[in-house]
C-alpha cells in the first residue's frame, strides 16, 4: 500500500484496540461508548483526538500483555531456554509436514510393522526437529518483537490485524523478522538492501502473498550463513542494532517500492534492517 494519511492511520490503530479496551478508551476520551467497534472507531475520529493520547493507550495495553507472558516465564529465563537449542535442523519443509506423512508413509507403505519401524527410524527424528525448530522461531521471534514494540518510536498493535504489527513513522507495517533467503547473495544484500526486499516480495507464496507494507529484519552470519540462526538468539547484539535503526530512521515517499507479483505491479513501503555478525 502507498503511504496513508494520519486519519487513515489513526482509524487502523484505534481498529487494532481489542472492544472491550476500546470502550474504556472512549470513555476515557468522553465518547460514548456503546456499539460497534467501527461505530466507537467513529466516534473518536470524528472528535479528532491528540495522537500521543491513543498512541500512550495502546503502549500501555501492550505492555500489559508483555507482562502477563513474563509471568509465564521472564525474559532471563526465556532466553536460557534458547540457549538449550544446539542444533536447528528442520528435518522437514515447513509447512509440509503433513504432505511428507502422506506420501512417505500413509499412502507408500502398506505393511503396519513397516510403518511403525518407518516411524521410529526416521518420521520421529524429523518431527522432533520440525518442532524444536518452530519452538525456536517463534519464541525469539516474541521477544524481538517486544522490544521493537517497546521503542518509543513504535506503536503496537494489540490484537491481530492482517497486515499490520506495527505503526513506525506514522506508517503501519507488517514485522518479517528472517534469514537471508538461500542462495542469496550475501554481498549484494549488504550493498544493495532494497533489492533484497523487492527480492522477497516478489518470491513470496503465493498462498501468503500480500502487498503491505512491511518491515524487514534479516539476520546474516557473513562467515557462515547457515550459523544465522544462532544470531537470532545474540539478543545483545541484535536489540542494539534495531534501537540504532529506529533512532535513526524515519519513513517518506524514498520508501516506496514497486514490485511485480503474478504479471501485476504493486507498490508497497518497505524498510529493511540487515542484522549481520
Amino acid at each position: 500500500m502507498p503511504l496513508l494519511s494520519q486519519k487513515e492511520v489513526l482509524n487502523l490503530k484505534l481498529t487494532s484496540i481489542p472492544l472491550a479496551q476500546l470502550k474504556i478508551l472512549a470513555s476515557n476520551l468522553e465518547v460514548d461508548n456503546r456499539g460497534s467497534m467501527s461505530e466507537i472507531v467513529k466516534r473518536i475520529i470524528h472528535i479528532n483526538p491528540e495522537e500521543k493520547v491513543i498512541n500512550k493507550f495502546i503502549k500501555q495495553k501492550y505492555n500489559e500483555k508483555i507482562q502477563e507472558r513474563r509471568e509465564i516465564i521472564s525474559d532471563e529465563d526465556l532466553k536460557k531456554e534458547l540457549t538449550k537449542v544446539k542444533t536447528f535442523s528442520w528435518g522437514v519443509v515447513q509447512g509440509q509436514l503433513d504432505q511428507k506423512i502422506q506420501t512417505e508413509y500413509v499412502r507408500r507403505i502398506v505393511r503396519y510393522e513397516n510403518l511403525l519401524k518407518g516411524i521410529r527410524e526416521k518420521l520421529h527424528n524429523d518431527v522432533t526437529n520440525y518442532v524444536i525448530c518452530t519452538w525456536f522461531n517463534h519464541w525469539t521471534t516474541v521477544l524481538i518483537e517486544e522490544h521493537i514494540s517497546s521503542h518509543p518510536k513504535v506503536i503496537p498493535t494489540i490484537k491481530n490485524i492482517k497486515g499490520i504489527d506495527i505503526f513506525f513513522s506514522g506508517q503501519p507495517f507488517d514485522l518479517k523478522i528472517t534469514y537471508l533467503p538461500r542462495n542469496y547473495d550475501p554481498v549484494k544484500a549488504i550493498e544493495n538492501p532494497y533489492d533484497l526486499a523487492i527480492w522477497m516480495y516478489e518470491n513470496q507464496g503465493s498462498q501468503r502473498f500480500g502487498a503491505d507494507n512491511r518491515l524487514f529484519v534479516v539476520l546474516l552470519d557473513k562467515n557462515n550463513p547457515e550459523e544465522s540462526w544462532k544470531l537470532k538468539r545474540n539478543f545483545p547484539l541484535v536489540f542494539k542494532k534495531i534501537d540504532n535503526f529506529f533512532d535513526r530512521k524515519t519513513v517518506s515517499k524514498n520508501d516506496e517500492i514497486i514490485f511485480t507479483f503474478g504479471r501485476r505491479a504493486y507498490t508497497a513501503v518497505s524498510k529493511i534492517l540487515i542484522i549481520t555478525k
